[in-house]
């Protein structure tokens, strides 16, 4: 049986985007309440009835999240232009070496807009 497990991280940081026209709103300084939701999948051990320790998970994502928490995204080396885009490919090539299974970050800068990589 091959699953998919989601573990959910919240983290508050604050960004500008240089790469948008001057005028436009989201090249000022702001910020944003974002949630990361990082998928991995693969095959269920029979014998345990488990694929993956959620607590490996966290063990993988939490120090990058905490990081990240409250600070100015752009001043973190990778992040200088932090599109949702340019993000979840960075939280991505963090996280691949130490997430066997990896399958999928989805990041949501606010309720209604979000990002998903899938390594592609």
């Amino acid at each position: 049986m091959r699953i998919s497990l989601r573990r959910i991280f919240d983290f508050e940081a604050a960004q500008h985007l240089p790469s948008f026209p001057e005028g436009h709103k989201c090249r000022r300084m702001h910020g944003h309440s974002f949630k990361l939701e990082v998928v991995v999948t693969g095959a269920v051990d029979p014998r345990s009835g488990l694929f993956y320790d959620h607590a490996k998970i966290a063990a993988a994502v939490r120090p990058i999240v905490d990081k990240l928490d409250h600070t100015c995204l752009n001043e973190t080396p990778g992040l200088e232009n932090p599109t949702l885009e340019i993000m979840a490919k960075w939280f991505w090539d963090k996280l691949a070496a130490s997430l066997p299974g990896l399958s999928e970050i989805t990041l949501h800068e606010t309720p209604r807009a979000s990002c998903t990589y899938r390594g592609d």
